[in-house]
């Protein structure tokens, strides 16, 4: 089983920055991709950004440019620095991992983005 933590959600406002961050652990020793996805109100799940192992980074149209992801390959976490926050990155932020083939979620963590 792999278990994903994530930290860092809040408030903040618009124009604001904030970081997250997501531990993996248990069995990931075949772990090849992390990243997050977000599901604002009732909208569906949609790909904020990943990367992989080697450093192949893949980012959401609306976030290009604002945001960045990062890893620690040694520690297993993964960041996401999100800059120039709009009310419209008001979300439900899950944290992904790629193991074995199979695809794990954390639980998820609040941002929004009010004045």
């Amino acid at each position: 089983q792999v278990q994903l933590a994530e930290t860092g959600g809040g408030l903040v406002q618009p124009g604001g920055s904030l970081t997250l961050s997501c531990a993996a652990s248990g069995i990931i020793y075949r772990l090849t991709l992390m990243g997050w996805y977000r599901q604002p109100p009732g909208k569906q799940r949609e790909l904020v950004a990943t990367m992989t192992n080697g450093g192949t980074t893949n980012y959401g149209d609306s976030v290009k440019g604002r945001f960045t992801i990062s890893r620690d390959n040694a520690k297993n976490m993964v960041y996401l620095q999100m800059n120039s926050l709009k009310p419209e990155d008001t979300a439900v932020y899950y944290c992904t991992a790629w193991v074995g083939g199979r695809v794990y979620w954390g639980q998820g963590t609040q941002v929004t983005v009010s004045s």
